[in-house]
């Protein structure tokens, strides 16, 4: 199946080190050579990637590798089809507008037998169920909600609405509006958060470690979410399956 990679910080933050490592796994360290996407919140602005090529020998990839786009909020996604052709409109992550803001959704795992009835705005352009998903999931929020609601109601909405998706099969996502980052668990996704005392990082994938002491402020606060744990010297916890976890300025908190 495929991949996810997520980061929420407190405070603009390039993704440069762990994009890295997971772009390797885009059909050389791994067999996810379907397709890759990344997505990077400016404000209310998004900058956002896709390529059907391999992320491990994508042109696209090795400049999101080496320019530091900076961001609070990040979501990319290696592609492993299992569900519509490898083709530039099946690629991960997908985006909408919902209340005068951009909506960034990628998803690992394979729902079968899904058609959800869809009689709103939201209408999938490639042929993914993930795509399809995502546009079932900005219909209810949008029928859940007259204006935009808070984080936590937001996460209370979505814990209701996840469930109703995961009966159909596996169901890993991440999903950001650019305030915060939610993340769902069906099966792998682990985080991490990076903060003071920082300390040297070393890649899974990729002989390279950084020391993050010599890049980052004493107030900085990085969280990041992935399917399988980047570092082999970081502590990563691991998502239940059903959970649904929600970041904000680089840390996981609850539905208050």
């Amino acid at each position: 199946m495929c991949q996810l990679l997520g980061m929420n910080c407190n405070t603009p933050t390039d993704v440069m080190f762990s994009f890295t490592g997971f772009a390797e796994r885009g059909g050389n360290t791994d067999h996810h050579g379907d397709g890759w996407g990344i997505a990077f919140f400016e404000d209310k602005g998004l900058r956002h990637f896709v390529d059907h090529q391999p992320a491990c020998n994508s042109p696209i990839a090795e400049l999101i590798r080496h320019y530091p786009i900076k961001s609070r909020n990040v979501i990319a996604h290696i592609r492993k089809a299992t569900q519509g052709a490898v083709t530039l409109e099946n690629c991960h992550p997908f985006v909408r507008e919902l209340w005068g803001r951009y909506w960034v959704f990628a998803h690992n795992g394979n729902l079968k037998d899904y058609a959800p009835r869809l009689h709103g705005n939201f209408r999938p352009v490639g042929s993914t169920d993930s795509e399809l998903a995502f546009c079932w999931l900005m219909q209810e929020l949008a029928k859940s909600h007259a204006s935009v609601p808070s984080v936590a109601e937001l996460t209370l909405t979505l814990r209701e609405l996840a469930p109703q998706i995961a009966t159909h099969g596996t169901f890993n996502f991440l999903l950001s509006n650019g305030e915060a980052l939610w993340a769902h668990a069906a099966t792998h996704l682990h985080y991490t958060v990076r903060q003071y005392p920082f300390a040297n990082a070393t890649l899974s994938d990729e002989d390279m470690s950084i020391n993050f002491a010599e890049h980052a402020s004493p107030s900085d606060r990085v969280a990041v979410v992935v399917t399988a744990p980047l570092t082999t010297n970081e502590a990563w916890t691991a998502l239940a399956p059903g959970e649904l976890m929600v970041f904000v300025d680089g840390a996981p908190v609850g539905a208050d």
